[in-house]
């Protein structure tokens, strides 16, 4: 983060060290967490949110009192003191392994040989198009129609503190209804809320509103639940094995996205339809994918906990 106030060209590096600290911390959760192993990583996640609250309001005063590189400075000096933090606490609960080889950090194949997983990977894929378009293009949304910069910013912040109370809920109801049971009704509110709320938007400030929240609260789910989605397919000890080889898949999903949605909003020249509607179908997609990995695991059961 600190680069990008000398550089412009930071995503890779940016993916990698946040790849590097995210799967380890999520895979230390599992080890500790069995019964209530939702709920348990839904609380690490609000995290996420509580940055998604400040980050984007301390941004917003920074940038015209001292400039873009030093707010990003400022930020990369934060996340400084968080991963210092994060490396103290962050432990495993399983012995320590033999330094590994190099056949064990590639993605571990024999999973695909399971349709589950393949089906889950595929959604969760499906699921990171869907869930950054609005996080991402909230803001100019808002801006396009007539609202202003300071709104947009405050929206995202309404979106994540919505993410937050999501997050938490979520992971307290899958660990009673089940994983992918939860995610799959999140999933279905999420396609509900861009097709029915946010696509007839338009400068309506208070249905505008009234998405961020809904569609924070709904979406929480899609981050915190679909590391333990994938566990349940596997024993503690496999868990990070496995969650790496989804995301290695999951990654792509993450990169393309917001192309494919910025495409779309230009060759609408500018009107955000498609592109809500791409959002839209890509949850839906998602939770057709969903309930394939039930349907592949448990058979045509809709009360089974999965």
């Amino acid at each position: 983060m600190m680069f990008l106030g000398l550089c412009s060209v930071y995503s890779v590096l940016n993916g990698i060290g946040g790849a590097m600290v995210n799967t380890p911390c999520i895979s230390s959760i599992a080890q500790y967490f069995q019964a209530k192993r939702a709920f348990a990583t839904g609380i690490a996640m609000t995290a996420g949110s509580v940055g998604g609250v400040v980050i984007p309001l301390m941004l917003q005063r920074l940038f015209p009192t001292i400039g873009f590189a030093w707010a990003t400075r400022i930020l990369g000096f934060i996340l400084l003191v968080l991963l210092i933090l994060t490396n103290l606490l962050v432990t495993s609960r399983l012995p320590k392994k033999p330094l590994p080889s190099m056949k064990s950090i590639l993605p571990y194949w024999p999973a695909f040989k399971e349709p589950s997983f393949v089906f889950l990977t595929i959604a969760i894929f499906l699921l990171e198009w869907g869930i950054f378009v609005p996080l991402t293009y909230i803001t100019p949304y808002v801006v396009a129609n007539g609202q202003s910069t300071s709104f947009g910013f405050y929206i995202v912040s309404i979106l994540n503190a919505g993410s937050f109370v999501g997050r938490l809920g979520a992971g307290y109801v899958a660990d009673r209804l089940g994983y992918v049971n939860t995610l799959i009704i999140s999933v279905a509110f999420c396609v509900v809320t861009c097709l029915a709320l946010w696509l007839p938007a338009g400068d309506s400030q208070a249905i505008a509103l009234v998405f961020a929240v809904l569609f924070g609260l709904v979406s929480g789910s899609n981050l915190s639940l679909s590391p333990v989605c994938v566990g349940q397919l596997c024993g503690v000890e496999k868990f990070g094995t496995y969650y790496s080889t989804c995301w290695m898949i999951v990654s792509f999903g993450t990169l393309t996205g917001l192309p494919i949605a910025g495409q779309i909003l230009t060759a609408s020249g500018g009107d955000y339809t498609w592109l809500i509607v791409f959002a839209g179908l890509s949850y839906a997609l998602a939770g057709t994918f969903l309930v394939a990995a039930k349907v592949a695991k448990l058979g045509w059961s809709i009360t089974k906990k999965y």
